[in-house]
């Protein structure tokens, strides 16, 4: 779907699209706000996923959960406007910044994914290490928005 890859002078510093996607067809899209910078989550694209998200302006990822495409926030509501959308050096990554307005990313309902924080130091326990609450407050209730979609997370 997108030029091929075959020259890495090109890749780093010319001037097409030419986006390394993994082995299960893959590339990792970081997330961020773009008002603020605040990290809002991580999530990974398909070709078509991408193809998706730069024509619509909209956020579109391939949910390795569901084993399909999904649009952020076709049922919450929340849906990722991108405001802009970056590659990085050897294209094998994707930073986009979005405008969720007053929504959230977090299907947990905060935010942000990235709602906790882990402390820094010498570890005395591998198994007890304790994470911080930097979200206090839930921007929506989960049971409500989601009602019976399967969770996402899984062990």
């Amino acid at each position: 779907m997108f030029k091929k890859r075959n020259n890495i002078k090109e890749i780093e510093e010319g001037k097409y699209l030419e986006p390394k996607f993994d082995k299960n067809g893959l590339i990792p899209v970081v997330v961020s706000d773009f008002r603020n910078g605040d990290i809002l989550m991580h999530g990974h694209m398909n070709s078509l996923a991408l193809k998706k998200t730069i024509e619509t302006k909209e956020a579109y990822y391939w949910s390795r959960s569901r084993k399909k495409i999904w649009h952020k926030g076709q049922i919450s509501g929340f849906v990722q406007k991108v405001k802009e959308m970056k590659i990085d050096d050897d294209q094998d990554s994707v930073w986009i910044s979005v405008d969720i307005g007053n929504g959230a990313s977090c299907h947990v309902g905060y935010r942000s994914c990235f709602y906790r924080s882990i402390p820094l130091g010498k570890i005395k326990n591998t198994k007890k290490i304790k994470i911080n609450f930097k979200e206090k407050k839930k921007v929506f209730n989960p049971s409500k928005v989601y009602k019976n979609q399967p969770n996402p997370t899984k062990l």
